[in-house]
């Protein structure tokens, strides 16, 4: 059986913390892969829980080709994400030749939502992919319209809609946007913010 592949790489930035997961955490996660309002911003329009089994294997193949973390604040999990290295045919076939990553999180922490962590992950993977995966850019995939947090939290580090791909009739979202942040653009944003006024 495949396990979770499991990498040394801890983030942080104030009360915010990016730790590896480990087999250790599927109690952990699990509360948030069986919410269905946190899976209705989170997944497709028939998921409103996840048996454990799909869950471990989700993660263990996800992990295998990407950086998965515990979202923790103040040392209290929060959530999950990662970054991942672009698996998606219609990206790569676009961006030949080019180290593409993606960012995927979810803060399952309701009472949490709406006050600026997701972005600050966001900020965290983003950071960590340039600096010190080499990335040439970074992706928000599938963001649909119903869920404007996500995609506020993306636009706040830079990221700008590349693609809006209409859904059919009667699908939660009308029109999901995949978003990119490329290494020039994230240095040059750099450079903006660090200059004295």
């Amino acid at each position: 059986m495949q396990q979770l592949r499991v990498h040394r790489v801890r983030l942080s930035e104030g009360r915010l913390t990016l730790r590896p997961m480990t087999e250790r955490d599927w109690e952990t996660i699990r509360p948030w892969n069986n919410d269905p309002e946190v899976l209705y911003y989170w997944e497709g329009d028939d998921v409103t829980s996840r048996p454990i089994e799909a869950v471990q294997e989700l993660y263990r193949t996800v992990s295998q080709s990407a950086y998965i973390f515990i979202i923790e604040l103040d040392d209290v999990p929060i959530g999950d994400c990662w970054l991942q290295e672009m698996n998606l045919p219609e990206i790569l076939d676009r961006y030949p030749g080019m180290d593409l990553r993606r960012i995927d999180l979810a803060i399952g922490k309701k009472e949490l939502w709406g006050k600026g962590w997701g972005s600050r992950v966001i900020g965290l993977l983003t950071r960590f992919g340039f600096q010190k995966c080499g990335a040439d850019a970074i992706f928000g995939c599938g963001v649909g319209d119903h869920n404007p947090r996500s995609r506020r939290a993306f636009e706040k580090n830079g990221y700008k809609i590349i693609h809006t791909v209409p859904q059919p009739p009667g699908r939660k979202a009308g029109f999901t946007f995949n978003l990119m942040l490329t290494r020039e653009r994230y240095y040059k944003l750099r450079e903006t913010i660090s200059e004295p006024k």
